[in-house]
This record gives structure tokens, C-alpha cells and sequence, in this order.
């Protein structure tokens, strides 16, 4: 049966899908999907067995796959990613840029590699992947899609994890941006789009549990619903899972962006003097 979305202006077009992060997680389901609409997938990840088991699953979802170990920290490896795209599958309709880590550095003013780290991956390595692909994809003015895998805590901004959270959300600030500026870009057929998924099951999360927790979505799940969104032409994925409904999530949203409206403390919604308020606000009182 065809899928429902092959039909979707990039996905139609037959150009490759390159996936960062692709050896597991979305970015392997996403692989998983885009090859079984026929389209040739570029895996991107570290080398090792993983990429190498990935490039096994692709192709038994019946796609044309090359697994390119890749480090998206150095741009070198992402301009070599793009030269073999070009050369093996013509152009690229699919970008998606999801490769990111989960560290933890567990303060705002310590751990400064752990840092550079993070930043590194979560943000310069979509940075460096726009800046190796876009010039290619714009001047071949076919339609395509540059998808950016985000996350809530780039928006809400949670006490706990400060540097995850920064790069999350420099990626949103430079998502938005790209998107303004390809809208703008006279003849340009490419639309980005930011993914923002809710708990998923991947291999963050594997690492800290063994069984998919009931409150999480499956990659596949997120995959879909991205589908969905691009369908709609949404620039904003914002992915709801078994336990946080979007109404909550927006609320919740809503809620931080209103620490500045208001002038409160930030992350106002954590501090004590404002614990009733928040509960009040999410409950409709507010």
C-alpha cells in the first residue's frame, strides 16, 4: 500500500534523505520510513557497530542506503556528507539534521567541556550541516525539506540541565531564522521546520531504562506525526506523547514566555512564590 505521504511535493521529487543521527532513535525510524516511500537514505553517525546495524535495517526496509560515519562537530564531516550525497544520489530532498547528545554538566557555571560538548553537537552540528547542504539545495531550486530536531526544554528552559537546554534552545532562535530566510529567498522551493518532540523511547532514554516507560511515544510515533506536520505545513512539530497532552504543553509554554510579559523571576514556574499561581494558571484559573 503507498504510503500516505509519499506524495508530498520533497518526497515526490526522489532525492535522497540524509538523516544525522541516524544510527538510532527518530533518525533511524525516520530512515526506516523515508526508504520504504523509495526514497535513498544517507545514514550519518559515529563509526562503529551501531551505523553499521542501522545501514542493515534500512535496507531491509527496501531502500538504496550509504552509512557515512560522520562527526557532526567538524564541518569537514559534514562537507564530505554532503559531496557524497550529491555525487551518489543526484540532490538532496531531505535534510534532516537530528543528531544531538543527552549530557548532563550539571551546572550553569561548571563543567565547561561538558559544554563545549553539548554545544558542539545539539547546535554547531546543525549549524555546520545547513551551512555544507543549503548552498547546493537552494541553488538547485527543487523543493525540499531541512528538518531541525529540537526539543521542549529549549522552550520551557526547566531548572536541571542548563547547558542541554541552551543549545536546544540556540537551535530553536537558529531554526526560526532559516525558516525566515529561505521563505524569503526568491525561487526557493525549501521550507525548514523545527521537530520538537515529547518523552520518546530512544537511546537517550534506553540508557536510563530498560523497557519503554507507558508515558512515552516509540520513534515510529514521532515520525508520523512529523509526517503529519509536514502535510500541514507546519514549521513548529510540537510532538505531544502518552502522558503530556499539547494543550498542556502549550500552557506550560505559554506560562514561560509570560516570566517575561509579566516581568516575574525566571523559571517562575519552579520558584516557590509562584507554585499556586502556575498550578492556578494550568488548572484555568489563572
Amino acid at each position: 500500500m503507498a504510503d500516505a505521504f509519499s506524495t508530498l511535493p520533497p518526497i515526490a521529487d526522489g532525492g535522497a534523505a540524509v538523516i544525522t543521527g541516524g544510527a538510532s532513535g527518530i533518525g533511524l525510524a525516520a530512515a526506516q520510513r523515508f526508504a520504504a516511500m523509495g526514497l535513498p537514505v544517507v545514514l550519518a553517525d559515529l563509526s562503529g557497530e551501531k551505523l553499521r546495524a542501522a545501514e542493515k535495517a534500512v535496507q531491509a526496509a527496501g531502500g538504496r542506503v550509504a552509512a557515512v560515519p560522520t562527526d557532526v562537530a567538524k564541518p569537514a564531516d559534514l562537507e564530505r556528507l554532503r559531496d557524497l550525497a550529491l555525487r551518489q544520489f543526484g540532490h538532496v530532498s531531505v535534510l534532516m539534521l537530528n543528531a544531538g547528545i543527552g549530557l548532563n554538566t550539571g551546572s550553569a557555571w561548571k563543567g565547561l567541556d561538558g559544554w563545549k560538548t553539548l554545544m558542539d553537537v545539539n547546535l554547531w552540528g546543525v549549524i555546520h550541516g545547513a551551512h555544507a547542504f543549503l548552498p547546493a539545495m537552494v541553488e538547485a531550486r527543487r523543493p525540499a525539506y531541512v528538518i531541525a530536531t529540537g526539543s521542549k526544554q529549549g522552550i520551557t528552559t526547566p531548572p536541571g540541565n542548563a547547558a542541554y537546554n541552551v543549545s536546544k534552545a540556540g537551535l530553536k532562535a537558529y531554526a526560526e531564522a532559516l525558516q525566515h530566510e529561505l521563505r524569503n529567498t526568491e525561487g526557493c522551493g525549501i521550507s525548514a521546520h523545527l521537530l520538537i518532540p515529547g518523552f520518546t523511547f530512544t537511546g537517550i532514554t534506553a540508557g536510563r531504562v530498560n523497557e519503554k516507560p507507558p508515558a512515552a511515544w516509540t520513534a515510529d510515533q514521532v515520525v508520523e506525526f512529523m509526517l503529519q506536520s509536514l502535510s500541514r505545513d507546519d514549521f513548529y512539530i510540537l510532538c505531544p506523547d502518552n502522558d503530556v497532552s499539547r494543550a498542556t504543553d502549550e500552557k506550560r509554554m505559554a506560562w514561560a514566555m509570560g516570566d517575561v510579559i509579566e516581568n516575574r523571576p525566571p523559571l517562575s514556574r519552579w520558584h516557590p512564590d509562584w507554585k499556586a499561581a502556575f498550578e492556578a494558571f494550568m488548572a484555568g484559573k489563572g
